[in-house]
């Protein structure tokens, strides 16, 4: 006998009707102590802190060292190194009596380091570090916005003891060296014809 293809295919599609699909497996999540695992490997928080070195300080830079300002509002000053701070910021001043340097923090990389050195053992500096020089908050914020309009400096009463504690302990020292006071005065510069690495200083 010859199949029908007719019915052959039409009791084909009765089997594949009969039959039930196939749903696709759900993974199953592995789970620990009630908690699931990340889809991936989540990485590994690092325990170590980055250790920041100490400033290094050029040998030439000591305290009492006569040192020739490079940048700033006082640049080709002269002023007296006091000390090394712990950011490696150096706490200088003119004094502030002579040249009108007040105490403040300058980078050693804008510095130049001169052969004159005075004794400032007598000079009491103990009570200034970083955070003395640090700003409010408060300041700041003002700043952001209230504009670019510049304002004028507010020396604090704090402030100007401390400058003229400091300035009275220095004018002991500066007064007995001969000439000293007039070479803190004089501004460094340089004329068209002088070789900066040639000289002394």
């Amino acid at each position: 006998d010859r199949l029908d293809p007719s019915k052959s295919r039409s009791s084909q599609r009765s089997q594949s009707k009969q039959q039930p699909q196939k749903l696709a497996s759900t993974p199953t999540v592995t789970t620990v102590d009630g908690k699931y695992y990340p889809a991936e490997d989540a990485p590994a928080k690092s325990t170590s802190k980055t250790v920041r070195n100490p400033t290094k300080i050029r040998a030439s830079i000591t305290p009492g060292t006569i040192l020739i300002l490079l940048a700033g509002r006082f640049r080709g000053k002269r002023v007296i190194c006091l000390k090394a701070l712990e950011s490696g910021l150096l706490l200088v001043s003119g004094p502030y009596q002579v040249n009108g340097v007040p105490l403040r923090r300058v980078s050693p990389s804008y510095v130049i380091a001169t052969s004159t050195k005075i004794d400032v053992s007598s000079v009491d500096v103990s009570a200034f570090d970083d955070k003395y020089f640090a700003r409010s908050e408060e300041s700041v914020k003002g700043e952001l916005f209230e504009g670019d309009a510049p304002k004028p400096a507010i020396v604090s009463e704090k402030r100007k003891e401390d400058q003229k504690a400091v300035d009275a302990a220095l004018m002991k020292v500066v007064g007995g060296v001969d000439l000293l006071e007039a070479y803190l005065k004089a501004k460094f510069s340089l004329t068209k014809n002088d070789k900066p690495h040639k000289m002394v200083f």
